[in-house]
């Protein structure tokens, strides 16, 4: 029987997490290996001057806010990877659609899926959470 082969020296690196804005259940954003990765993003009805039950105007402050986060984390809407749109009701597809087609960029689109969930508050119509390289 023959002695088993010697690993090679095997180099440990240490990557470092990046939490921001962290609260007792979640972070805003987390920076990892060159990755980012949002929370779920809903509207900033406070923002937007109050409630709206408008899709296309929650679906443009919700990219408004992802825009603002990956700008903080160094990166942009470029080098998003995937996004899943959850929608309180599918008959917002089309018009989430049209303000998403309006922001994104299209020479570099990211995987994505939208599905139909009920969301946190009924006030909410869309909610878009993203994963990009920095």
């Amino acid at each position: 029987m023959t002695a088993p082969a010697e690993r090679p020296f095997q180099e440990t690196h240490v990557l470092t997490i990046q939490r921001f804005d962290c609260g007792p259940r979640m972070s805003e954003m987390v920076v990892h290996n060159g990755t980012v990765y949002l929370c779920g993003q809903i509207a900033d009805f406070e923002a937007m001057g109050g409630v709206t039950h408008d899709v296309p105007a929650q679906t443009r402050d919700v990219l408004r806010q992802i825009d603002v986060l990956l700008e903080r984390a160094g990166t942009d809407k470029s080098r998003l990877l995937t996004a899943t749109v959850y929608l309180a009701d599918m008959a917002g597809f089309a018009a989430m659609n049209a303000a998403w087609d309006a922001w994104v960029d299209r020479a570099n689109a990211p995987a994505r899926a939208t599905v139909e969930a009920k969301l946190a508050d009924p006030d909410l119509l869309v909610e878009i959470q993203v994963i990009a390289a920095l």
